[in-house]
């Protein structure tokens, strides 16, 4: 068990407060973590202002330069951080590995996007005012981004909001979950490694609500992006004042599997999109609608694949399912699951617990009144329901507060761009599953999914602000 400190001003701080964490599956402990507070974080106040000094001091071509280095550390070192995640979120080693490989690819994409910032010129003669003037536009740093991240992805979403943030010339305070810090703490040293000025990039650890609020509070903070749950994000949204917000706030994504779809496609993608890292992901899938010509197959199928998933210690290179991030998450799991059985809903497999760890289920005729119809339930739990017009299927998906992600099988391209013309939600994948996600695409959603999108080059628009030049 190794000791964990924050990461400010590009040197270690330890305080006198410290948390022990431990491996979800077995409630063994893995690291020690210095608690922060409030005076941690006016010390990260003051770094990170004199880091968004020398951040954006820099060229596009050296803060993008910086980047690549970081992606070179974290190839270097990405066994290391693989193991890093799995003690600190308890998913298997082959998801954690498969996670350090997309940071890598996050980075690089955060660097590509820092080479192409750019403003544009705009055609001001084209108003009779603007005659014998010439303009364009720049693009600059806010200054201190706030980060707020989530257990489940503590390495890529990280570097989600810290690349772009710094390929646009800012500094980060990155507060990660304190649950999951470990890999944040590391990455923070890597950028050190990698030449970051001192202040880009400050990892404070402890507890959420204070830190958080601070971040949300206080005015040198220019921006909060945060990834999280619906109530935190409305909380920081009606606290934010005049900073800019992005939120990404999950979801209970819907697959469509229509009566021509690739079956086998559609089977080989949806049972880690249903099951991986448990189901703790936003765009896990958590409803699908099979058209019922194939409904009765495609149902035998899944539940006998689900039924062959691996379920043990994350460590394990065999294993696919080890457990939630708490023991708390499981007994909440289990409880929703009942909670469809009492409304009617046929549990055809999975469902029990052992500590931390609920097996895969599968869940049948489950319907609109259960709270996994409506919610984000963010475990290993699917529903499968069948429909006979696309219309009532595509209905069924939007019916819901959430809109992140969307699927549908189908091969009649009618029908599938139709859906995804009617589909609200930010991001529909036609023959694929509503959980893939390349780094460097739009990614973000609509209703109470959230505001704002990431991917690097998004991000960065959101990131900057764009000045006007005008000269006669």
């Amino acid at each position: 068990m190794h000791d964990f400190p924050m990461w400010i001003g590009g040197q270690s701080v330890t305080t006198g407060g410290t948390y022990t964490l431990h491996l979800p599956y077995d409630g063994s402990p893995t690291a020690t973590v210095a608690e922060g507070g409030r005076e941690m974080f006016e010390q990260a106040c003051v770094a990170a202002g004199n880091g968004a000094i020398a951040m954006g001091a820099l060229s596009n071509s050296e803060r993008s330069d910086l980047l690549f280095r970081v992606a070179a550390l974290l190839k270097r070192d990405s066994n290391q951080l693989a193991e890093l995640l799995t003690l600190e979120t308890g998913k298997p080693i082959k998801e954690a590995r498969v996670e350090a490989e997309r940071g890598q690819q996050t980075l690089i994409a955060s660097a590509i996007a820092a080479r192409e910032l750019a403003g544009e010129a705009i055609p001001i003669d084209g108003s009779p005012a603007g005659k014998g003037r010439m303009a364009m536009t720049i693009r600059e740093p806010l200054g201190i981004i706030g980060a707020i991240t989530p257990f489940n992805l503590p390495l890529n979403l990280a570097l989600h909001k810290v690349g772009p943030a710094l390929a646009a010339g800012n500094a980060v305070i990155h507060k990660p979950s304190e649950l999951t810090p470990l890999t944040a703490i590391r990455l923070a040293q890597l950028f050190t490694e990698a030449g970051a000025p001192a202040g880009a990039y400050n990892v404070i650890t402890g507890d959420g609500a204070t830190i958080g609020q601070k971040l949300v509070s206080d005015s040198r903070v220019r921006m909060i992006t945060f990834t999280g749950s619906v109530a935190v994000g409305k909380e920081i949204r009606a606290n934010a004042g005049l900073k800019r917000v992005t939120l990404e706030l999950g979801g209970n994504a819907g697959l469509i599997i229509d009566r021509d779809a690739d079956m086998n496609l559609a089977l080989e993608r949806a049972i880690p999109g249903a099951f991986l890292y448990s189901g703790q992901i936003c765009i896990s899938i958590q409803r699908i609608y099979v058209h019922q010509d194939i409904a009765s197959e495609f149902t035998k199928k899944f539940v006998a694949a689900t039924e062959k998933l691996q379920i043990g210690h994350p460590l394990q290179e065999k294993t696919d399912i080890a457990s939630l991030i708490s023991e708390k998450e499981a007994e909440r799991v289990v409880s929703w699951i009942d909670d469809a059985a009492r409304h009617g809903a046929k549990i055809l497999t999975g469902g029990k617990r052992t500590r931390a760890t609920v097996t895969p289920a599968v869940l049948q005729d489950v319907p609109k009144s259960a709270r996994m119809s409506c919610c984000e339930v963010f475990g290993p739990v699917v529903a499968i329901n069948s429909f006979s017009n696309l219309e009532d299927a595509i209905h069924d998906v939007n019916d819901t507060p959430y809109g992140l992600q969307a699927g549908i099988f189908t091969r009649d391209l009618s029908r599938a761009f139709h859906a995804a013309k009617t589909l609200r939600v930010g991001g529909v994948m036609i023959n694929d599953i509503p959980g893939f996600r390349a780094d460097n695409m739009p990614y973000g959603g609509v209703k109470e999914s959230g505001m704002g999108r990431e991917g690097p080059s998004y991000a960065i628009e959101e990131m900057t602000e764009s000045k006007l030049i005008c000269w006669r």
